[in-house]
């Protein structure tokens, strides 16, 4: 399932969402194998999504995705097309060209191998996207303590450092929907096996769990506690009920 969520002010609200489908066969090249897969790709699905958030009139600035949905056809759509900014990271192998005369004339060179050293970002040109990028490298620790490396960029030129980092944090928001789906709504436990029945199964838990979603983030805002430490708070206050009721039952 792909899912578009609509953050401000620190609020986030679910406003699409598109179930995968696998519903051709086919063989794998590499492995010989038979697979199922979905006629429509994810990134062509995250466009179709994109225009409908739009179609709905809901005013927003900036498109948050993972590496997933870097292609330069989707960043030329969210830029010249849905007339937005995208805040997007990019894999390190990709090829960039330091100046536009450069994309023209045809010598990238892999995005790892610029020295960002000095800036911290830089306006670079990506392979096929026929508009400046600011791409800014950050390094930091796994928990595991291995250094890892992120590339991210943006068609807002005017985002600088942090504030670009701060902004793609808010990413994060779309991982904890699916997350408190998942598990406050059972929607990876349907017991059906077919498309039609898990196709139901998923709906009720999302239309469900959406009106959950929005009482949870009011009350986030006014608790300042996330979904889980909410569900943990209400599981403490009814444990504590149950224990006043056996309490009284026993003195009786």
């Amino acid at each position: 399932m792909l899912s578009a969520l609509y953050l401000s002010q620190d609020v986030s609200l679910p406003v699409a969402f598109h179930l995968i489908l696998k519903t051709e066969r086919v063989t794998d090249p590499k492995t010989g194998k038979e697979r199922w897969q979905s006629p429509v790709t994810k990134n062509e699905i995250a466009r179709q999504m994109i225009a409908a958030v739009k179609q709905k009139q809901i005013p927003f600035r900036y498109v948050l995705a993972d590496s997933w949905f870097s292609s330069a056809e989707n960043m030329i759509y969210i830029k010249q097309k849905a007339r937005k900014d995208f805040v997007i990271p990019l894999k390190s192998n990709r090829n960039v060209f330091m100046s536009d005369s450069s994309a023209k004339a045809g010598k990238p060179v892999k995005l790892d191998s610029l020295d960002f050293t000095t800036s911290g970002s830089l306006v670079l040109y990506l392979e096929g996207v026929p508009f400046a990028l600011l791409v800014s490298r950050q390094v930091f620790t796994n928990e595991d303590g291995k250094e890892s490396v992120l590339f991210l960029s943006t068609s807002d030129l005017t985002l600088r450092g942090s504030s670009l980092h701060t902004l793609y944090h808010k990413r994060w928001k779309v991982e904890e929907y699916h997350k408190s789906l998942k598990s406050n709504a059972s929607f990876a436990k349907s017991p059906t096996k077919r498309i039609r029945t898990q196709t139901n199964h998923f709906i009720a838990s999302i239309l469900a769990f959406i009106l959950a979603f929005v009482k949870l983030e009011i009350y986030r805002g006014t608790q300042k506690l996330n979904h889980f430490a909410l569900k943990a708070k209400l599981y403490r206050t009814a444990l504590a009920s149950a224990f006043a009721e056996l309490r009284q039952l026993k003195a009786a």
